[in-house]
């Protein structure tokens, strides 16, 4: 077999997926269009068949290109470790590092396990709790890292931001609604910062909602949510086709973002591997400077 698959051409594929087209895969990557574009092309006549399905308002990706995805990602994670293990000088040390449920169920969880791998000498110490949790352990000094959801609004200049998503007001099917009366609510726990945003928001002033379940679960408010105990808000990713999202009575949420946020006098070269190791996946990597 004479064909070659290049790196930056599967990488270019996985920014179109990841950014929902070629223009914006060419914005992330700092390339021009046509650059991006021929790349694909490469690719397809390498393979000899389309990736692109190029049809408006269709699918972005034919059959041949998802299923070169699933490979493009092991092929480029693979690559990566392997630069990485040889490349880089060996680190040692311990990162005390801080997790949301979200986060830790999600891709993280498998970039620290092959940030061990390339770092068998640095020691990573979890904890998860809510984020708001998270937030104040960072400040306290308990932690190097911390990986949460936080406001858009309230990231600040340094957090790497890895996606963004939108919280909803949500229910069972159900529930019958009654805007007249207290309002059943589940809410994750008294540090729920979606809780916090609903009892506080000056809009709900003519609405009253009763805190009838806390739970530090995604999946205990989802479950509690589809029995009809009451309304939730929840973020997209954990938003299910048997739940209804209310639209129109309550107030619209501010969007969320996923970030990771360093000590800002622990940016030791292990933590800095890792925040780069994290942004290096989710393609969004910003320089950090150690601070002496």
């Amino acid at each position: 077999m004479t064909e070659r698959m290049e790196i930056d051409a599967l990488r270019a594929l996985l920014a179109i997926v990841s950014h929902g087209g070629v223009t914006r895969a060419a914005q992330h990557l700092a390339l021009s269009q046509s650059a991006v574009s021929h790349k694909i092309r490469r690719l397809e006549h390498a393979l000899g068949c389309d990736l692109l399905a190029r049809r408006t308002g269709g699918p972005l990706l034919t059959d041949a290109g998802l299923r070169l995805c699933d490979y493009a990602r092991r092929i480029c994670a693979l690559h990566d470790e392997a630069l990485s293990s040889l490349g880089k000088k060996p680190l040692a040390g311990a990162i005390r590092l801080g997790m949301t449920e979200d986060t830790a169920t999600s891709d993280i969880a498998r970039i620290l396990g092959r940030f061990t791998r390339l770092y068998p000498d640095v020691q990573v110490r979890t904890r998860t709790s809510q984020s708001l949790n998270v937030q104040e352990w960072l400040k306290a000094g308990e932690l190097d890292v911390a990986v949460m959801q936080i406001f858009k609004h309230d990231a600040q200049p340094d957090d790497l931001i890895l996606f963004e998503d939108t919280v909803h007001w949500v229910k069972s099917p159900d529930f019958k609604l009654d805007v007249a009366a207290p309002i059943p609510f589940l809410s994750f726990d008294k540090q729920c910062f979606y809780r916090m945003w609903g009892f506080g928001d000056g809009r709900m002033q003519r609405l009253r909602l009763d805190n009838v379940l806390e739970c530090p679960s995604a999946a205990g408010i989802q479950s509690a949510v589809r029995s009809g105990l009451g309304v939730a808000l929840l973020n997209g990713m954990h938003v299910t086709t048997d739940m209804e999202v209310i639209d129109g009575v309550f107030p619209d949420p501010p969007t969320i973002a996923f970030v990771v946020r360093l000590h800002i006098k622990r940016r030791n070269p292990a933590a800095m591997a890792l925040v780069q190791e994290i942004g290096r996946e989710f393609g969004s990597a910003k320089p950090l400077k150690a601070v002496s």
